[in-house]
């Protein structure tokens, strides 16, 4: 193979969503390479519909044209984390089953992450604010204005953790012996 016949670049896309019931934030990144872009990035809000099963009609709908539309590879989302309101649990919980069935309904895989997963994934501190977690977010994709709910960047974190989990920036080494073997210059 000559010079000029170069392997084209792998292509991913991963969409990363915050359900919610009321806004569900939804990032979506392309990994060519080892290079990162944001495609789009957002919120889609349902408080504009009183009825819960009406939000989760939306959610649905949404999340399937999300699909429909940027055909990604993987679906990332954020697991609910443990709160004290049941109600809000309940409600939480079936709006990623909904969104997590719309991914399905198009047999995109989906994967499930930890809220500190996700923030430590992304800023290297589970316990991280969502504002650390926006700001992170805009340095490492040139993003110039922080948006006006954190629900878009969450989702936008969740799309990144499920690259850097999936081997983005992990070693082919399968030891410490390895990694050393295969790093000679890392050793001082």
């Amino acid at each position: 193979m000559s010079k000029v016949d170069k392997k084209p670049l792998k292509e991913k896309i991963i969409l990363g969503l915050d359900p919610g019931t009321n806004v569900m934030g939804y990032g979506i990144i392309l990994i060519r390479g080892s290079q990162m872009t944001v495609v789009q990035f957002g919120v889609i809000n349902m408080g504009k519909y009183g009825a819960h099963a009406l939000k989760l009609k939306k959610i649905f709908e949404r999340v399937l044209a999300l699909v429909d539309e940027y055909k990604p590879d993987d679906v990332a989302l954020e697991a609910p984390f443990f709160g004290k309101n049941i109600q809000s649990m309940l409600k939480l919980g079936r709006a990623q089953g909904v969104a997590m069935s719309a991914a399905l309904y198009r047999e995109v895989p989906i994967t499930e992450y930890a809220p500190k997963k996700v923030k430590q994934s992304v800023t290297g501190n589970g316990n991280a604010s969502k504002e650390q977690v926006a700001k992170m977010l805009m340095q490492l994709f040139s993003i110039k204005e922080l948006p006006k709910l954190f629900d878009a960047t969450d989702a936008l974190a969740v799309a990144v953790c499920h690259h850097y989990q999936n081997g983005a920036v992990k070693s082919k080494a399968s030891s410490w012996s390895a990694f050393l073997k295969e790093n000679p210059e890392r050793i001082k």
